[in-house]
């Protein structure tokens, strides 16, 4: 039986959607040598907004959110077909929409997470429910569109971003500090991470460069 451990607005959750489905359109429709049309791109957002919470609810085993409201496929497909309409309006806010972007991931976390743990998961799979919740989206992206997956990149540090703040939150509720001071917590270290890493280039080392370095030892 899950606990209420985390409870956010309706309205805050098909907000980040939204924010995620607007992404995930104006991604694929810069793509334009694949050529894709407006069903595939509005298909494209829908998967970007909702494919965290899919996965979520998959793991543990629950009916997705999105199906059991009646409001997020709606929002999720217009806020995809906006992000595709307002293409060029959105790309002069692309400062905006990365923060919002950021502040979207922590969230997705904080919210997997919790819901995890509201579940009796154990603390370790709870942030990888988390974690996943965070970047699923962006994973479906690029399976759906036959791309190299963003977040295995150098310099995208999503996963990370998102690892440091739902390891932060399983920490802070072990400390019995306030779910929702724990949530808060969480989405303000993975954003300001995820930013870091766009601002200041932070990324892990590239293969190439461990191997070298390896190489180098051997010498």
């Amino acid at each position: 039986m899950a606990s209420a451990l985390f409870v956010i607005p309706l309205w805050v959750d098909l907000t980040a959607v939204a924010i995620g489905a607007i992404q995930g359109a104006m991604f694929a429709a810069r793509l334009t040598e694949r050529r894709i049309d407006l069903l595939g791109v509005a298909l494209v957002g829908v998967v970007v907004g909702l494919g965290g919470g899919l996965m979520r609810d998959l793991l543990l085993n629950q009916l997705p959110a999105a199906m059991a409201s009646n409001w997020y496929l709606p929002v999720a497909t217009a806020a995809a077909l906006l992000g595709m309409l307002l293409l060029r309006v959105f790309a002069k806010l692309n400062g905006l929409i990365i923060a919002l972007d950021a502040a979207t991931i922590g969230l997705f976390g904080a919210i997997g997470t919790s819901k995890a743990l509201a579940f009796g998961v154990p603390v370790v799979p709870a942030v990888f429910v988390g974690v996943l919740s965070a970047v699923g989206g962006s994973i479906l992206r690029d399976v759906t569109l036959n791309l190299p997956i963003a977040l295995m990149h150098v310099g995208s540090l999503y996963a990370i971003a998102a690892t440091a703040g739902t390891m932060l939150l399983v920490v802070l509720v072990a400390l019995d500090v306030n779910i929702v001071v724990a949530g808060i917590a969480c989405v303000v270290v993975t954003a300001l991470t995820r930013l870091g890493s766009v601002r200041f280039g932070w990324s892990l080392p590239e293969q190439r460069a461990l191997g070298s370095w390896k190489v180098w030892r051997r010498a």
